[in-house]
């Protein structure tokens, strides 16, 4: 369904609508039960970052199957990022899977990706195995933003901040934001029900660690780890951070194939 190989081992999945969202896919080389690892990147991020081709390049020697992808209006799909939403890119993010995807899932989330997460798995119902956020940011579009840039977003406006990554400013769109009200989650139970993982550093200037301590109080599992890293940074990227993440993706995948 709307696969279309390209360069660069990066292939095509069509929305009904036509968008065109860029992946990557290795098929796991093991009938054991394991799960295949799906990232999801940031906000304004993609599949190019050093945390997904970590994974992706552990998984495949590993023989496992993962799949990263690029959200619409990002990396190499096609759209306008403009159009983005929580809701828009969940529904890429599970039509893929559906599409490429056999067997058990497990979905890892970085910052916005975090969030994410918690809807993508919530969606994918039975299939899914296991979850594992990283500096994860359900609910940013409340705690994120001070009340003028609210009342800013709630008129229609697009609110542009200083970006700690790049030279242009990060915008964020009205879309954007009413569509992600609408998602908050921290203030209920989450049914989730499956193993999650938390990792969160500790001098995160962008996402605050207590993030984390609230989500892992929401969710329903009581399967729940939360690692803090006193001297880690929002992206968690250093070659001892990248360490952690992999042997945490390789214990919880063998933890699930035990229970499979």
């Amino acid at each position: 369904m709307g696969m279309v190989p390209c360069v660069e081992n990066i292939s095509y999945h069509s929305m009904p609508d036509g968008r065109q969202i860029a992946y990557r896919h290795c098929p796991t080389a093991k009938a054991d039960g394991r799960a295949t690892i799906v990232f999801l990147p940031g906000y304004m991020s993609d599949m190019e970052g050093g945390k997904a081709t970590a994974i992706f390049e552990q998984e495949r020697q590993d023989g496992c199957g993962c799949l990263l992808l690029d959200y619409s209006g990002c990396g190499a799909s096609s759209g306008d990022f403009a159009a983005g939403s929580l809701s828009r890119w969940r529904d890429e993010v599970v039509s893929l899977i559906e599409a490429v995807v056999e067997g058990p899932v497990i979905v890892i989330g970085s910052s916005m990706g975090g969030w994410l997460m918690l809807l993508v798995a919530q969606a994918l119902g039975d299939r899914l195995a296991g979850i594992i956020g990283i500096a994860a940011a359900p609910d940013f579009s409340s705690w994120g933003y001070d009340e003028a840039q609210k009342a800013s977003l709630a008129r229609g406006e697009t609110v542009l901040e200083d970006n700690s990554y790049g030279p242009e400013p990060t915008p964020t769109h009205a879309a954007f934001w009413n569509d992600a009200q609408s998602h908050l989650c921290l203030h209920e139970d989450i049914a989730i029900h499956v193993p999650v993982r938390l990792l969160h550093g500790q001098r995160d200037a962008d996402v605050p660690w207590d993030i984390s301590m609230q989500l892992a109080r929401q969710l329903r599992s009581d399967d729940v780890q939360v690692t803090l890293v006193k001297d880690g940074d929002h992206r968690l990227s250093r070659e001892q951070d990248i360490a952690m993440l992999l042997q945490t993706i390789s214990t919880l995948v063998e933890q699930t194939k035990s229970e499979a």
